[in-house]
């Protein structure tokens, strides 16, 4: 028998391979059809629908629990505020989750963080449906959340593998209508099912059955589409074809870090949002946007069901107004896409961000005339209950069309570091909105329907500005 020599244990190492660049799988060219950008619609298609839609349950499962939040807290004999917390945790969790999920699917791809992330969230949905104290509740809706945040964190990482720069816009716009639709759809469905003889369980039975459901369609039908990692498979493919065991991909070189993780994602978005203006500004008034969903989960009840005498159900049927708003708003900004394009071929494919920005030059006004008309008509029941509901529909239009392009608007200012860019963002809007319906009941009760509103018009006023100076000086501000 002749013994095989060892490497290590004293003993050189064989010579390095001749030009290694030439060991390293690439892809063939940009039309390459085993890139995610090149395939088929139909497949492109499926894999954009199945994440968005678990989008839409996440977002769904975060607000889908607040209109059986006062029979939650009789049945626990707890005051409404901790109750409340039921929903906060849940959007602190997605403050939370992006430090796991964002390493994990640059690391490992993007199917099994949002598999995991699906089917961990459904069974912590479970876990809180089930649960006999306030404690177990409001400690697995933490859970849940962080769970769920892998979608928030992803998702858009799997549109910009599927699309190019010209069409990725536009996947994004409606991966953002699913983050917004999912909260507005919420109160009505939840509110029906808390009066029902289901009763406020069924509020968190429900989602954690769609997200289940949606986890093991991904674990069964979903294909990896990170680049890198599609090429760690075409390199087990040719080393076992051509008996080279030197053939390998990029990201086989990588090796975890915990230091330089910790780093690129917790370190460094901390560090962005203090040291880069654009990202702390347009951080925060995104947080802004975004906690004003949250708070107007507690808001509206408020308004249709104390002051207009609506039943739970009845009054979440109100946020259909704020729905339509999304819609259209989304429309327009698809109908932009078309100018979008016809500037980036104009300059041979280079994107310049301020471009993303124009929809906000409308929709910030929008959102603050929103803001001023429902405060001012929704705090007597003497003004038809239409005329509040009504203004929804511009809340609506302006919370995306701020929302949107100040998303696009960082990921393309921080390409290079988009994903420190997009993990601080997430990191400081979720913390906010976490907080907001602690207070917003509070706030229109005791200050009145018409001067809460009139105060969030105002914040809403003073920032109209914000996109319209990052328009202006935005090249000046990302400039060495």
């Amino acid at each position: 028998m002749v013994e095989k020599a060892s490497i290590g244990a004293g003993k050189p190492f064989p010579d390095a391979l001749p030009s290694a660049d030439n060991y390293v799988v690439d892809f063939e060219g940009v039309d390459d059809p085993y890139h995610p950008q090149n395939w088929k619609l139909s497949n492109k298609l499926f894999t954009s629908i199945l994440v968005c839609s678990g989008t839409l349950i996440v977002s769904l499962t975060s607000a889908i629990f607040a209109p059986g939040i006062d029979k939650a807290s009789k049945e626990f004999s707890i005051g409404t505020e901790v109750g409340t917390l039921g929903t906060t945790l849940y959007v602190l969790g997605f403050a939370s989750g992006p430090l796991i999920w964002a390493p994990a699917s640059e690391l490992r791809g993007r199917k099994w963080p949002l598999t995991i992330g699906m089917l961990g969230g459904g069974i912590f949905t479970v876990a809180s449906a089930v649960a006999k104290d306030v404690q177990t509740l409001i400690i697995c809706r933490f859970f849940a959340g962080l769970f769920g945040a892998s979608q928030l964190t992803v998702v858009p990482g799997v549109l910009a593998d599927l699309y190019s720069n010209a069409t990725r816009g536009a996947a994004i716009s409606l991966y953002a209508l699913t983050v917004f639709v999912g909260p507005f759809i919420a109160p009505f469905t939840g509110g029906f099912i808390a009066s029902s003889y289901l009763g406020w369980r069924w509020t968190l039975y429900i989602p954690a059955i769609f997200s289940l459901a949606n986890g093991a369609i991904s674990v069964l039908f979903l294909d990896e589409t990170y680049p890198p990692c599609l090429l760690v498979v075409k390199a087990a493919a040719i080393r076992k074809e051509s008996g080279n065991w030197g053939i390998h991909a990029k990201q086989e070189e990588v090796e975890i870090d915990v230091a330089d993780l910790v780093e690129k994602y917790f370190t460094r978005p901390i560090r962005l949002l203090f040291t880069e203006p654009i990202i702390l500004v347009v951080s925060t008034y995104m947080s802004f946007i975004y906690g004003l969903v949250y708070a107007l989960l507690e808001a509206y009840p408020y308004v249709f069901e104390h002051v207009y005498g609506m039943s739970p159900g009845v009054a979440g049927l109100m946020f259909i107004g704020l729905i339509i708003g999304v819609m259209l708003a989304c429309s327009f900004i698809l109908l932009q896409q078309v100018t979008y394009a016809k500037k980036l071929e104009e300059n041979k494919g280079v994107a310049v961000p301020e471009w993303r920005l124009a929809p906000t030059l409308l929709g910030a006004p929008v959102f603050t005339i929103g803001l001023f008309w429902f405060g001012w008509t929704g705090f007597t029941s003497t003004i038809h209950w239409a005329a509040p509901a009504a203004a929804g529909i511009f809340i609506g239009f302006g919370v995306l069309c701020i929302f949107l392009p100040c998303f696009n608007y960082l990921v393309d200012s921080y390409l290079p570091i988009a994903a420190s860019a997009v993990a601080s963002n997430i990191m400081l809007r979720s913390a906010v909105a976490a907080g907001f319906p602690l207070f917003s009941r509070q706030m229109f009760q005791n200050m009145g329907v018409q001067w809460a509103g009139t105060l969030l018009g105002c914040l809403a006023a003073v920032m109209i500005p914000i996109p319209i100076i990052f328009r202006a000086y935005g090249p000046l501000l990302r400039g060495p």
